[in-house]
């Protein structure tokens, strides 16, 4: 993995976030997924080890949970 992705569903708090990293990292370093619209990606997260979002997954694969928006089980339902 080259780029860091941030994981988030689309809530004020996720989005805030969103534009902070991408202010402190840069748009050409970082895809942004929204779990809540696109949700065939929830798995993908998990394995990364997301359990909240907003988090941001590193690329040599560190999961930083960022505040907390919503639990990964909540963005299932």
């Amino acid at each position: 993995m080259n780029k860091s992705i941030f994981y988030h569903a689309g809530c004020s708090v996720c989005v805030s976030a969103e534009q902070d990293i991408i202010n402190l990292i840069g748009k050409e370093n970082i895809e942004v997924v929204n779990i809540g619209e696109d949700k065939s990606r929830i798995e993908e997260a998990e394995n990364a080890g997301v359990l909240s979002v907003p988090a941001l997954v590193t690329p040599n694969g560190n999961t930083l949970h960022i505040n907390f928006g919503a639990s990964i089980t909540d963005v299932k339902a």
